[in-house]
């Protein structure tokens, strides 16, 4: 995949020289999140001996610096290796190509994780169709529900929709990774994971199934647990699912206790002193009055 896949023009480089690091802003949207610790200082390390061998990608600002559009890891590891210059390519690029540009160039990369290829395709998705993520979900789910139930739009809405289609296949052909149905089906249910979960997995410190497994158990204090563990000691799939099997089922307050506990408060409180309050209580009273009479 490449830029004018997406772009479908090959636009001219306008200039490629060697420029201050002081001189690079990093964009205010960052698609990147994550960097490996380890994989970092090696880049850094390999920075020091060689200096930086590919042309980091920029865009001109009005103030006379830079934009960073390409190339967050080398720009970063130039500067922890105290490089005064790198050496960039400068290309004239709007918001939107600026952004799509760093999107594709962090979908390529190797060691890409399922949620920031998940999160990184959306971006792509919403950029396309000038929306936001939420968005460019709906659009997924509503071609999925029309094709399961034949449904039909008026003719305005389905034009539109057919326009917005197009611009979802342009982007899962250039992607060439998904159908949109896919992703749909496969990597949207990544987003429902919960937090502790869905970060770990965007450091790659576990794989995709056996996050989704951990993310089964509810009790946070149970899954943070598993978590360390799984990561820790190298649990396979299949040691984890025994894992959550073996936990014991959380005590849960019975509801006899729970009316015993609420009666007890009660009769302590002062709901009595209080007229309004005790219509209140008179009418719930009534209410049980009534159950026991059924």
């Amino acid at each position: 995949m490449g830029v004018d896949a997406l772009f479908g023009t090959d636009e001219p480089e306008v200039a490629k020289q060697t420029i201050s690091v002081s001189a690079i802003h990093l964009p205010a949207h960052q698609p990147r999140r994550y960097f490996d610790p380890q994989r970092m200082e090696r880049l850094v390390d390999s920075v020091k001996e060689y200096g930086i061998l590919e042309n980091l990608l920029v865009r001109p600002l009005s103030s006379g610096q830079y934009e960073l559009v390409a190339g967050e890891r080398r720009y970063r590891a130039a500067k922890e290796a105290g490089l005064d210059e790198v050496p960039v390519t400068i290309r004239e690029l709007t918001d939107d190509q600026a952004l799509e540009i760093a999107l594709i160039e962090n979908l390529q990369r190797e060691d890409l994780n399922p949620v920031e290829e998940t999160e990184g395709v959306l971006q792509l998705l919403a950029n396309r169709l000038g929306g936001t993520t939420n968005e460019a979900i709906a659009i997924l789910n509503r071609k999925a529900y029309l094709d399961r139930t034949e449904g039909e739009l008026d003719e305005v809405t389905e034009n539109v929709f057919r326009n917005q289609w197009e611009v979802v296949e342009g982007v899962f052909a250039a992607v060439g990774k998904f159908t949109p149905e896919s992703f749909r089906v496969s990597r949207l249910p990544l987003l429902k994971l919960p937090s502790d979960v869905l970060e770990t997995l965007r450091q790659g410190q576990l794989e995709y199934t056996k996050a989704r497994a951990i993310a089964g158990v509810k009790d946070d204090e149970q899954r943070q647990e598993i978590l360390e563990e799984a990561i820790a000691q190298e649990l396979s799939l299949s040691q984890i699912k025994e894992r959550i099997k073996s936990l014991k089922p959380l005590p849960e307050e019975s509801l006899k206790s729970r009316f015993d506990s609420t009666y007890k408060q009660v009769k302590k409180s002062g709901l009595w002193d209080d007229p309004r309050r005790r219509k209140q209580l008179e009418k719930l009273l009534a209410q049980m009055e009534s159950l026991l009479a059924e």
